[in-house]
């Protein structure tokens, strides 16, 4: 009997101590996974950030330009086809907004680019080009469809862009472009919701199954640069314009 309570104290007193190595373990773990560790979230900014006389100008900053001067690229032709094929005038008055916020929202970053010597894209990209594949096969009430569905898609998921990079950039010329940017996106997906077509439910769905985006790879930081080739314009049949080329900025803005 007593040999089998000297046995039970020793057990008691195994696990009495593995669970202070356990408690030990979990109070130093945390401290050397992130307190000690370099890679940091702070270490990744300051490494990806570059100095301006306006401000650092982190890779989201520099990734919100090019996506503002993309995002112009496809919905000011896909606005100027909806005033030529809308069944609605709502979805007519949609696209007049989408020409003339992105009218505005493309001269203004064509001038922050300029200001902070950053080159900007001259086409579309492949899921941009598609979307205007998509529209320019579709007629009737199913073009206002999908023009409000693809533009509300897109307009959303900019939302959010644009709100993380107005609450967090150290970049004054970025700060105000993002202003403008949420007023004049704020405004588009108000009147794609006014069209009607809007599917709440598929924005929601679509919202709940995305994975996190890719990392792209963030425009070069200032700095001497080419200039980037000619342009090839991917726009509906019809033959709607886009903005003008980005250019090499010019050196002296930067002075």
């Amino acid at each position: 009997m007593r040999s089998i309570s000297r046995t039970g104290l020793i057990s008691g007193t195994g696990l009495v101590i593995a669970g202070l190595t356990a408690t030990l373990v979990a109070l130093v773990f945390p401290v050397w996974s992130y307190a000690d560790r370099s890679g940091t979230g702070l270490d990744a900014l300051n490494a990806q950030s570059v100095s301006t006389r306006f401000g650092p100008l982190s890779a989201l900053d520099r990734e919100f330009i090019t996506k503002v001067r993309l995002a112009g690229l496809w919905e000011l032709p896909a606005g100027q086809q909806a005033q030529e094929r809308g069944t609605t005038q709502a979805v007519r008055t949609a696209g007049e907004h989408l020409i003339e916020g992105h009218t505005f929202l493309d001269a203004r970053v064509r001038d922050v680019a300029a200001r902070l010597n950053l080159e900007l894209p001259n086409q579309p990209n492949p899921q941009q080009r598609q979307w205007l594949a998509t529209l320019d096969a579709s007629h009737g009430t199913e073009y206002d469809r999908q023009f409000a569905n693809l533009l509300r898609k897109a307009h959303g998921k900019v939302f959010s862009v644009v709100a993380q990079v107005r609450a967090n950039t150290r970049n004054s010329l970025v700060r105000d472009l993002a202003d403008d940017a949420n007023t004049t996106v704020l405004d588009h997906i108000k009147v794609l919701e006014a069209t009607g077509y809007v599917d709440f439910d598929a924005l929601a769905e679509d919202a709940a199954t995305a994975s996190p985006p890719p990392l792209t790879n963030s425009p070069a930081p200032p700095g001497p640069t080419q200039s980037p080739d000619s342009p090839a314009p991917v726009t509906p049949s019809a033959g709607y314009s886009l903005p003008p080329a980005a250019s090499r900025p010019n050196p002296s803005a930067t002075s």
